[in-house]
C-alpha cells in the first residue's frame, strides 16, 4: 500500500510540475503580429490533424474492444463472462491515455514555439528554458501517466491477460499515431524541399512556399505526438512484460519493479525542475547533461531501494545492463547523426560528385551502424538472462525483462529531449518566415543543431527500449502459452524448438512483415507527397507573384495542410490492419509454436531495418543542414543538391517507418500473447 500511495503522490507531482510549466509557457507573450498569426496557423493545423486522425481512430478501436469483449479470455458464446468486458474496457484505457498524452504534449509544443522564437531575439538562455520546458510536459506526463495507469490496475487486481489488453491499447494508438503523423509531415516535408529548394531555391522555411507551414504541423504531429505515444507504448510494454512474469514469481518481484520505475520516474522530474543553460555550456551538453543526471540519479536510487527491499543484487546488475546498453546506443546513434562527426561530415563532401555518392554513403554507414547497436541488444538480454538465471526458473526472462525497465527508467528525460527538438524546430522557422533578425537566427539555428541530433539519438534509443521490450513480451508471451497449457491439460512447451517446421515457418513469415510494413509506409509518403507537389505547383502557377517571391503574397496553406491531411489518414488503418491480421493468421495456421516463430523473426528483422532507417535518415538530414551552414560550398552548390536528395530519400526512412516498426513489433507480440489461448484451441497444425 505504501508503494502504491508514493507511486500515487510522485505522479500528481509531476503532473504539478506540467501545469507549473505550462502556464509559465503561457505567461511569455507573444508581442509580434506576425509571429503570433504564423504560429496560430501551424497550432490549428496541428490540432485539425490530430481530432481527425483520432476520430478516424474511434472507429477501429471501438470494433477492436467488441472483438476483445466477445473472445477474451473466453468465446463469450460459450463461456461467458464479466472479464470480457474488463479486458475490453482496460483496451480502451490503453487507447485513452495514449490519446490523452498525445494531446497534451502537442498542444503545448504549438504554444512554445512562438515564445522560444521572441525569446531568442534577445536570449538563448531563455528560448533554452522555453523549449525545453515545452517539451519536458510531454516528458513527464507520459511517464506519470504510464506508470500511474499500470499501477492502478494492479489495485484493483488486474491480472496478466487485463495489462496485456492496456499494453494493447496503448500500442493500437502508437501505431497509428507515429505512422499517420510521420505520413504527414514526411508528405510535407519531402514536398516543400522537391519544389521550394530544389526547383526554385527558396530557403527552409520561406513564407512563399504553399507547404511551409504543413511542414511545421508536420514536426509537431510526427515528432511530438507520434513519439511520445511510441515511447508510452514501449514504457507500458516493458512493465507488462516484467509484471506478467512476476505474477507466476512472487509479490515481491511486483513491488520491485514498481519501485524502480517510481525511482526513474522521481530523478526524471527533479532533473526537469533543476534545468538551466549555463553560459559556459552548449546547448548539446546541457540537453547531455540532462540525460546523465537522471542516469546517475536512477542507479543510486534504484541501488537503495534494491538494499531496503533486501532483494537480489544479481536484478539490480540486470537493470544497470539495460540502463547502460541504451546509453551506449545513443552514443552510437549520434556518432553516426552529429555533423561534428566523421560520418556526416564525409557523406556531405561525397555530394560534391554527385547525388548517387551521397546516397550511397549514407546508405551504408545505416547498415554499418546496426552492428554495434544490435551487438548491443543483444548482450542486454545475454547479460540479463545470465546474471538472472541462477536466481531460479524462469528467472532468466525475468532479468531481459527488469533489463528493458531499467533502459525505459529515463523514458521521461529522452521524451523531453526529443520534444524539444521539433519546438526549437518551429521556432527557427518562425525566425525565418517572421524575420526576427540575425540574432535570433543564430541563436535558433544553434538550438535546432541540438535538436536534431536529439531527435537522432531518441530514434535509437527508442528501437533499443523497444527491442527488449519485445524481447522480455517473448517472455511474457512463453509464459501466458505454458498458463493455458496447464489449464487445457496439454503437455508444457517451456521453450522453442528452432527444429520445428511451424517455428521455421513463423519464422521466416515473421522476418518479412516489418519489411513489407515499411515499404507500405514509405509508399504512401511518396504517393502523397506527389499528389501534394501538384497542388504547390498550382500555387506557384495560379497566383501572381508568389513564385517570383514578391513581397507580401501568400499562398494557400489551408490547402496543404487539409490536402496532407486527407491523404494520410487515408493511408492510416491498412498497415495497423495488415499487421493484426498477419499474427492471428499465423497463429490460426501454426499455432502458439509458429507465433513464438513469428515474433523471434519480427524481432530481428524488425530491429535491424528500424535502426537503419533511423540512423541512415538522421545522417542525410544533418549532412544537409551541415552543408546549408557554409561547408562544401554552402547552400546552392552541387553538394547542396545532393544533400537535399538524400534528406528527402531519407525522410520517410527516420521519421515515418523507422520509428512506426517499434510499435509494429510490439503490437504482434501483444496480439500473440492476448490470442495465445485461442491459438492453442483453434490452428491446422
Amino acid at each position: 500500500m505504501g508503494l502504491l500511495i508514493s507511486v500515487v503522490l510522485t505522479s500528481l507531482l509531476g503532473f504539478f510540475l506540467c501545469i507549473r510549466f505550462v502556464h509559465w509557457i503561457k505567461n511569455q507573450r507573444v508581442q509580434s503580429e506576425t509571429v503570433h498569426h504564423i504560429a496560430s496557423l501551424i497550432e490549428d493545423g496541428s490540432q485539425v490533424f490530430l481530432r481527425r486522425e483520432i476520430v478516424s481512430l474511434l472507429l477501429f478501436c471501438s470494433v477492436m474492444a467488441l472483438l476483445l469483449a466477445l473472445l477474451l479470455p473466453e468465446v463469450i458464446f460459450i463461456h461467458p463472462s464479466i472479464a470480457n468486458l474488463t479486458v475490453a474496457l482496460t483496451y480502451l484505457g490503453g487507447c485513452s491515455l495514449s490519446a490523452l498524452c498525445a494531446m497534451v504534449g502537442m498542444g503545448v509544443a504549438t504554444k512554445a514555439n512562438a515564445r522560444t522564437a521572441e525569446a531568442a531575439q534577445t536570449s538563448l538562455g531563455s528560448a533554452f528554458l522555453i523549449s525545453f520546458r515545452g517539451g519536458s510536459v510531454m516528458g513527464i506526463f507520459v511517464v506519470c501517466t504510464s506508470l500511474l495507469g499500470i499501477t492502478l490496475l494492479l489495485a484493483i487486481g488486474a491480472d496478466a491477460i487485463h495489462l496485456f489488453s492496456f499494453s494493447f491499447g496503448a500500442s493500437s494508438l502508437a501505431l497509428f499515431a507515429k505512422a499517420g503523423g510521420g505520413i504527414f509531415t514526411k508528405t510535407a516535408d519531402i514536398s516543400a524541399d522537391l519544389v521550394g529548394k530544389v526547383e526554385l531555391g527558396l530557403a527552409e522555411d520561406d513564407y512563399h512556399n504553399p507547404a511551409v507551414i504543413a511542414d511545421n504541423v508536420g514536426d509537431n504531429v510526427g515528432n511530438v505526438a507520434g513519439m511520445g505515444c511510441d515511447l508510452f507504448d514501449s514504457y507500458v510494454a516493458s512493465l507488462t512484460a516484467s509484471l506478467v512474469m512476476a505474477f507466476s514469481l512472487g509479490r515481491a518481484y511486483i513491488s520491485l519493479i514498481l519501485a524502480y520505475s517510481l525511482c526513474g520516474m522521481a530523478s526524471t522530474i527533479l532533473m526537469v525542475g533543476s534545468v538551466r543553460l549555463g553560459t559556459k555550456r552548449s546547448v548539446s551538453t546541457t540537453l547531455n547533461r540532462n540525460t546523465w543526471g537522471t542516469s546517475i540519479l536512477f542507479l543510486a536510487s534504484s541501488l537503495l531501494v534494491t538494499l531496503g527491499m533486501n532483494a537480489p543484487l544479481r536484478l539490480y546488475l540486470c537493470s544497470m545492463v539495460g540502463l547502460g546498453v541504451g546509453t551506449l546506443i545513443g552514443l552510437i546513434t549520434n556518432h553516426y547523426t552529429d555533423d561534428r562527426h566523421a560520418p556526416v561530415q564525409k557523406v556531405a563532401a561525397m555530394g560534391r560528385q554527385g547525388p548517387a555518392f551521397t546516397v550511397l554513403g549514407g546508405f551504408s554507414y545505416g547498415l554499418l551502424s546496426t552492428l554495434p547497436a544490435l551487438i548491443g541488444i543483444a548482450l542486454a538480454a545475454l547479460l540479463s538472462y545470465v546474471l538472472a538465471s541462477p536466481l531460479g526458473s524462469g528467472m532468466g526472462f525475468f532479468g531481459i525483462s527488469l533489463s528493458s525497465v531499467g533502459m525505459l527508467s529515463i523514458v521521461g528525460m529522452v521524451v523531453s529531449n526529443d520534444a524539444y527538438g521539433p519546438i526549437v524546430d518551429n521556432a527557427r522557422g518562425l525566425v525565418q518566415m517572421c524575420n526576427l533578425g540575425d540574432t535570433a537566427l543564430e541563436h535558433t539555428d544553434s538550438l535546432d543543431s541540438a535538436g536534431n541530433t536529439a531527435k537522432a539519438v531518441t530514434k535509437g534509443f527508442a528501437i533499443a527500449a523497444a527491442g527488449l521490450a519485445v524481447l522480455s513480451l517473448l517472455g511474457a508471451y512463453l509464459s501466458e502459452v505454458n498458463v493455458h497449457q496447464r489449464l487445457l491439460g496439454i503437455p508444457v512447451t517451456a521453450t522453442l524448438d528452432l527444429f520445428d517446421p511451424r517455428l521455421f515457418f513463423g519464422l521466416i513469415t515473421g522476418s518479412s512483415i516489418p519489411a513489407a510494413f515499411s515499404a507500405m509506409l514509405i509508399r504512401s509518403v511518396q504517393q502523397n507527397a506527389m499528389e501534394l507537389v501538384g497542388e504547390i505547383h498550382r500555387q506557384f502557377s495560379s497566383i501572381e507573384g508568389l513564385s517570383e517571391g514578391k513581397e507580401g503574397v501568400l499562398p494557400d496553406y489551408h490547402a496543404c495542410i487539409d490536402l496532407a491531411t486527407t491523404l494520410a489518414l487515408k493511408k492510416l488503418l491498412a498497415s495497423g490492419v495488415f499487421i493484426i491480421l498477419s499474427t492471428l493468421a499465423v497463429g490460426w495456421i501454426g499455432g502458439p509454436i509458429a507465433v513464438g516463430g513469428f515474433i523471434m523473426g519480427n524481432i530481428i528483422s524488425g530491429l535491424l531495418l528500424a535502426l537503419f532507417m533511423a540512423t541512415s535518415g538522421g545522417l542525410w538530414d544533418n549532412a544537409k543542414k551541415y552543408v546549408e551552414a557554409g561547408h562544401e560550398g554552402g547552400k546552392q552548390s552541387e553538394a547542396h543538391r545532393s544533400a537535399v536528395i538524400g534528406d528527402t530519400i531519407g525522410d520517410p526512412l527516420k521519421d515515418t517507418a523507422g520509428p512506426s516498426i517499434n510499435t509494429q513489433i510490439t503490437l504482434v507480440t501483444l496480439v500473440a500473447s492476448l490470442c495465445a489461448s485461442l491459438f492453442l484451441r483453434y490452428s491446422l497444425f
